[in-house]
């Protein structure tokens, strides 16, 4: 089935400090967003892929893909308001509804080869793919003052790339924004889909705070010295 991608790279980098946004900043000699497009196009490379960006982002983008000559091909397209109306946007981009579509965090430059294969290979026999990871940290739910511990076995960290049959997400996405639409699972829920949970890496993190920054470059930096 012909396959698609939606990344979505709406960050502003405020918890990064500075102005510049975090899927903009350089890490290992290039920006993060690029790392993330060459990734799939190196497990993928007939992808057809769509990038949301805020419509005021969408010109610094181009003039870094002519600094850094980033020639991959993809689509721009603007985002919206929240999440749910850039994805949105994102598969109004695709002509028709035949094939799959990952939808993926633009500040996640390291789903394994294997996630990404698994994810589309789930979401053709079974319509979805979330990649999840146990968690390894206690945890406890706080209600006001009050908190209490809870079994950890029973929930699962959500990662990116969320992939689905595309007919299915486009359906889905008919639906009115909910504010409870954190993620293309939930929105997918809510359309009476049934995820099917895929077992997610844990270098896939998202690039939220400068500690990760850092990460991202020793991480890059060894990799780029094993080739």
């Amino acid at each position: 089935m012909k396959k698609y991608l939606i990344i979505v790279a709406g960050g502003k980098g405020v918890r990064m400090g500075g102005n510049i946004p975090k899927q903009f900043m350089t890490v290992a000699e290039k920006p993060l967003l690029m790392h993330t497009l060459q990734r799939f196009h190196g497990i993928v490379p007939d992808v057809e892929c769509v990038l949301v960006l805020p419509g005021e982002h969408i010109v610094s983008w181009e003039v870094l893909r002519s600094q850094f000559h980033f020639e991959l091909p993809h689509t721009v397209v603007e985002g919206g308001a929240t999440r749910f109306h850039s994805v949105k946007n994102g598969l109004n981009a695709i002509a028709g509804s035949e094939g799959l579509v990952a939808i993926h965090d633009g500040v996640r430059p390291f789903p394994s080869a294997q996630l990404i294969t698994e994810a589309y290979a789930t979401a053709e026999k079974t319509g979805s793919a979330i990649p999840v990871l146990p968690p390894t940290e206690s945890i406890r739910e706080v209600d006001g003052t009050e908190s209490r511990i809870v079994n950890r076995n029973h929930y699962r960290m959500v990662q990116t790339p969320q992939t689905f049959r595309l007919a299915l997400l486009k359906e889905a996405y008919r639906q009115p924004y909910n504010e409870l639409f954190t993620d293309d699972a939930s929105v997918a829920e809510a359309s009476g889909v049934k995820v099917t949970l895929i077992n997610g890496n844990r270098e896939n993190i998202k690039i939220t705070h400068r500690s990760d920054l850092l990460w991202a470059e020793a991480y890059l930096r060894t990799c780029l010295n094993r080739k």
